[in-house]
């Protein structure tokens, strides 16, 4: 029985060959760790990566990622989706398709543990990081929204993961960068359980806890992640027995719950958590854990009942070789982008052939991210993608300083992100977008991000919701624009 196998280190590819991937991966895999996290890369380097690691294991690793808008937010050749709540705006079958390419293509790319979907409720307007990554704000419509995209990811053999128990659409603050607090009662956090008493009910084979606290839950004020009476309230009141995963434990809220983060994973084991996600030492995570076992601070049963779920997670993943991969489902991933933009207000310009557009460009996605994650070859968001789709489709752009005749047009960019602590728009973009409206009052105002995002535009006449800056969301903005899709 090796601890090592809850511990899940990060893969972050950056601009990496497989080579140095590979030698960085094996490190981790000689301290016997039972899975990665993968940010990254592409389909053809992880299905390589996942091969060398079970030839020379010769015993099931499990990868698993952040695949909430499909395989292609992490890798390159992919389909990239909407987020949740674009799908939420459309039908049921948009749903379905995304869980279901979703799915497919991580397993084509040997990932067998897909950390989604969002089963957070969007009912805080000052929730800096849930946001359009939730279903929406009725319990009752999330949970069938979860319990569908849970069945239908697992029904192609990939394990789904349920996030963040027992809810974090109640918070105001970002747990990447501090511990939140959420000080409503039981009664209330029953609306948010709603969901993940779904998810359990479809059988989700995983389900991750924030690191959140919930005085109401434990008076302790303990994060979820690190509190035995809520893995209790899982365990034994919802009858999981499913994986349970801690969120990322480089995260701000570890190091403010507990004494260091080596001690928070033990603490997180004693609680009942089986898989400890991205910790920032791989060797000293295990470390930790042996030293804990030795001096009984951990119960052994306890850490290989843990183990026997890690492993048995990973014997079950439905990984497919190359032969069996899907291509990329580009077409229907941008059909139900379209349908989901809304118009929020007015009414954009009536697309022609040859329209141009003169475009402003407001950026309100700058983060300051931990040193640890900053770096050579971290991807930066791509805002080009309007322009070029609109020229794609007849329509000709000019920058914003152009004196062309043209429709202006404001595109900003205000997307939920880790560490960036706010959900609204900083007052020196909101001010950007409003002076371009003082010029040119009917204006039409793309925003990629949530639509509360229009109250503080008072002067936009022409407002469309685009839900995320990602490059398919651009593209469908541009396809709503010039093919006169309606919302």
């Amino acid at each position: 029985m090796n601890p090592a196998r809850l511990v899940f280190p990060a893969i972050r590819w950056g601009d990496r060959n497989v080579e140095k991937v590979w030698r960085e991966l094996r490190r981790s895999l000689d301290l016997g760790v039972g899975g990665f996290v993968v940010f990254g890369g592409s389909v053809s380097g992880m299905r390589e990566l996942v091969a060398r690691t079970q030839e020379r294991e010769g015993r099931p690793v499990l990868f698993a990622a952040d695949l909430e808008r499909g395989a292609a937010q992490q890798l390159e050749g992919a389909t990239p989706l909407p987020p949740a709540a674009a799908l939420a705006a459309t039908d049921a079958a948009a749903l379905l398709d995304a869980a279901r390419i979703t799915a497919q293509e991580a397993a084509a790319a040997g990932i067998g543990w897909v950390l989604a979907p969002v089963a957070d409720l969007d009912v805080e307007s000052l929730n800096p990081i849930v946001g359009s990554r939730s279903f929406g704000s009725e319990p009752a419509i999330v949970a069938e929204r979860v319990r569908a995209w849970v069945a239908t990811v697992q029904e192609e053999g990939i394990h789904a993961c349920a996030k963040h128990f027992p809810g974090h659409g109640r918070t105001t603050a970002d747990s990447h960068s501090e511990l939140p607090t959420v000080r409503w009662t039981r009664e209330t956090l029953e609306a948010d359980l709603l969901p993940f008493r779904a998810a359990v009910e479809a059988e989700v084979s995983s389900v991750m806890l924030a690191h959140v606290s919930y005085p109401a839950l434990d008076p302790s004020g303990a994060p979820a992640s690190l509190s035995r009476k809520i893995v209790h309230l899982l365990r034994r009141e919802m009858r999981f027995d499913g994986l349970i995963a801690t969120d990322a434990l480089i995260m701000g809220a570890v190091s403010a719950a507990a004494r260091s983060e080596t001690q928070a994973a033990v603490e997180a084991v004693r609680a009942g958590c089986d898989v400890l996600l991205y910790p920032s030492s791989p060797a000293e995570t295990v470390a930790a854990l042996e030293a804990a076992l030795v001096t009984k601070e951990l119960d052994r049963r306890l850490v290989a009942r843990s183990v026997e779920r890690v492993e048995l997670a990973g014997q079950t993943a439905n990984v497919v070789s190359d032969d069996q991969a899907p291509g990329p489902s580009h077409a229907r991933a941008l059909e139900m982008a379209a349908a989901s933009i809304r118009t929020l207000g007015g009414m954009p310009p009536h697309p022609r052939l040859g329209q141009t557009f003169r475009l402003h460009t407001v950026d309100d996605d700058v983060v300051d991210l931990p040193e640890s994650l900053a770096g050579p070859g971290t991807k930066q968001p791509d805002r080009g993608r309007l322009s070029e789709a609109l020229r794609e489709r007849g329509a000709a752009t000019v920058g914003p300083e152009s004196e062309t005749p043209a429709a202006d047009l404001v595109a900003v960019f205000s997307d939920v992100r880790g560490w960036k602590r706010r959900s609204w728009l900083a007052p020196e973009r909101a001010c950007e977008v409003n002076r371009v409206l003082e010029r040119a009052p009917d204006a039409t105002v793309i925003i990629f991000g949530h639509p509360r995002l229009a109250q503080q535009l008072p002067g936009a006449r022409n407002v469309l919701c685009a839900w995320c800056g990602d490059p398919l969301m651009q593209e469908a903005a541009a396809e709503h624009l010039q093919g006169g899709r309606s919302g």
